[in-house]
This record gives C-alpha cells, structure tokens and sequence, in this order.
C-alpha cells in the first residue's frame, strides 16, 4: 500500500496529463475534419479547373468556329459586291461608246481667214461666229459658194465663240470676257448684252434651252431668256470625263461636241450625259492643206429639212457635208 503524499505539483501534473487525453482527440478529430475539407475542397477545385478547362476549350472551339465564318463572310460579300461593278462594267463594256464611221458627200469653199468658233444652219445658209482678238465678227455666209455676204465685228479686245440662233436672234459667245450678245438675226444689230460666270466655248439650243461649253468635262443649261444657269451635265466618255469639249450642235436628241485639239466629235446622251457613240474626222482635211497647231476641227451645223451634217474649222478653206454611215464597237481612243 503506497502511503506516498502527492504533492500539489504532481497533482497538477497528474490532472494535466488525465486531461490531455480527450484534448489529443478533439485536435485529432478536427484536423481529420480538415483535412477532410481540405481535400473535399481540393476535389471541387479540381472538378472546377476540370471544367473551367472544359468550358475554356468549348469557347475557344466556338471562337474558332466564330473566327472562321466571320472571315469567310466577308469573302462571300466581297464577292458578291465585286460582282456587281463587274456586272456593271460589263453592261458599261456592252454599250461603250462605239465609233460611228462616215462618208464625206461633198465638201465646199470656205473662208480660209475665218477662225471658226461657231457654226448654225438657216434658211440655206450659214451664220458664223469667228474669233481671236481684233478679228472675232459675226457673219452670214452663203450656200454652197461660201461667200460673206454680211458682217459685223467684235471689239478687238474680244475673241468670238460659240453661236446659237433662238427665234428671231442670234446669240454669240466670248471667251474670257464673261460677255455674251444677243443679236437681231436679221439686222445684226446688238439687242441685248448678258454675262455668265463661265468661260465661253460652245453653244447650241436644244428647242427648249441653250447649252453652253466652257471647256471643262460639263455642259451647262441655261434659260434662253434670262440667261441664267439651270443646271449642269457631267460628260463622260466610257465612264471618264471628257474635258475640251467645244463647238455644239444639237442634232435629233443628241448633243453632239468638238473636241478641242483632236479630231473626234462625240454624240452626247442629254439625259445621262455620257458619250452614245463618237466620230474620229482625222485625214478628213487633206494632208497637203496647210495647217497650224490651232486650225483645228471645230463647227457642226444641221440641216434638219434635209438631215445633212456640215463640218469644218478653224482656219480650213473647205466646209464637209458628211453622212454617217454605221457603227463600229472598238475602244474609245
């Protein structure tokens, strides 16, 4: 029989070793509960990385899918739209403006001293407006002799152009003067004076308005009594603008142009604006005929009792009675 007397310390040392024992196990249980949860965690952490990876593939799978129709699409539309201009620049190929080949019916003495720059049939003769400063006039000339048989003169600072007969009156064109005159077509006597903001080149009437060249790629429409602008056509020549375009006549529909410096007449659409077809006169003058650089083909005028076209120019001692003959589709020059 063990008689020993414990001591306080020892007791306490006893009561802290006796409890220890359910501490241990509480510690136990919760770091088995832990890790329990840890690990629980761990699974769902990886179950969801899983299935980030999962849905992470699935979207790039359907970016690529995205990727691949969006850059597909737009080669279908881009196809699509490249088909259109070619649809259209073929229609455009289908009626470019053909060359319209003539023959020359006869030709007559004209003046060689008048430096053409407008050109109207009437009454079996022509009217004439002739330029370059100090010579510029206005003028009847007679059929087929091509004799003057009345003139007036432009003051001599100013340089004749384009000719129109409206009614009972002849209107004239100057170049740079921004000044144009209305004339009694009988008389010649000067009735009225009206200006333009453009330069002046050509000028014809259709039957309802005078249209005017300035020498650009447009023609301009004005009032036949006011003068004034309204409205401008673009001129085209196989989708390009045509510039230089010149003396005007205005034949069955058809607005028909020179074209400074070449030897082409182009047949214009008034609706559109664009060239319907176009003559090239080159050789029409003969080669032995002496010519500057500025006697160049310029002056149409139209007999419409008769359907007969004359031509000439600046300069030229002969004035052309051509007829058209047919069309032939080549590339405009």
């Amino acid at each position: 029989m063990d008689y020993t007397t414990k001591t306080p310390d020892a007791a306490r040392t006893s009561e802290s070793r006796s409890s220890a024992v359910p501490l241990s196990w509480i510690s136990r249980i919760w770091i088995r509960c832990s890790r329990q949860r840890l690990g629980e965690r761990a699974k769902t952490l990886r179950a969801y990385a899983y299935d980030s990876r999962r849905e992470s593939t699935r979207q790039a799978a359907l970016l690529l899918v995205l990727i691949a129709f969006l850059v597909q699409t737009p080669r279908q539309q881009r196809r699509v739209s490249a088909g259109t201009p070619n649809r259209t620049a073929t229609t455009h190929a289908a009626v470019a403006a053909p060359r319209l080949r003539y023959r020359v019916v006869n030709s007559y003495p004209h003046d060689p001293t008048a430096f053409l720059q407008g050109l109207v049939w009437y009454d079996g003769g022509f009217y004439e407006s002739t330029g370059l400063p100090g010579q510029s006039t206005l003028r009847q000339v007679k059929f087929p002799s091509g004799k003057v048989i009345k003139s007036v003169s432009l003051s001599p600072e100013l340089f004749g152009e384009g000719l129109a007969m409206v009614g009972d009156e002849l209107i004239q064109l100057t170049w740079q003067s921004h000044r144009g005159f209305v004339y009694d077509r009988e008389s010649f006597a000067i009735r009225r004076e009206f200006s333009y903001d453009t330069e002046g080149w050509g000028l014809t009437y259709d039957g309802a308005h005078l249209i005017l060249s300035d020498g650009s790629d447009g023609l301009t429409y004005l009032d036949p009594r006011t003068f004034e602008p309204l409205r401008r056509l673009p001129v085209t020549w196989d989708g390009r603008p045509v510039f230089n375009l010149n003396e005007l006549e205005f034949i069955e529909g058809e607005i028909w142009a020179n074209v400074w410096q070449t030897d082409f007449i182009v047949r214009i659409d008034p609706s559109s604006g664009q060239v319907a077809s176009f003559l090239d006169l080159k050789g029409i003058l003969p080669p032995d005929v002496p010519r500057g650089s500025d006697d160049v083909l310029n002056g149409i005028a139209y007999d419409s009792a008769n359907n007969r076209i004359f031509v000439s120019g600046k300069h030229w001692p002969r004035l052309f009675e051509i007829k058209p003959k047919r069309l032939v589709h080549e590339k405009a020059p």
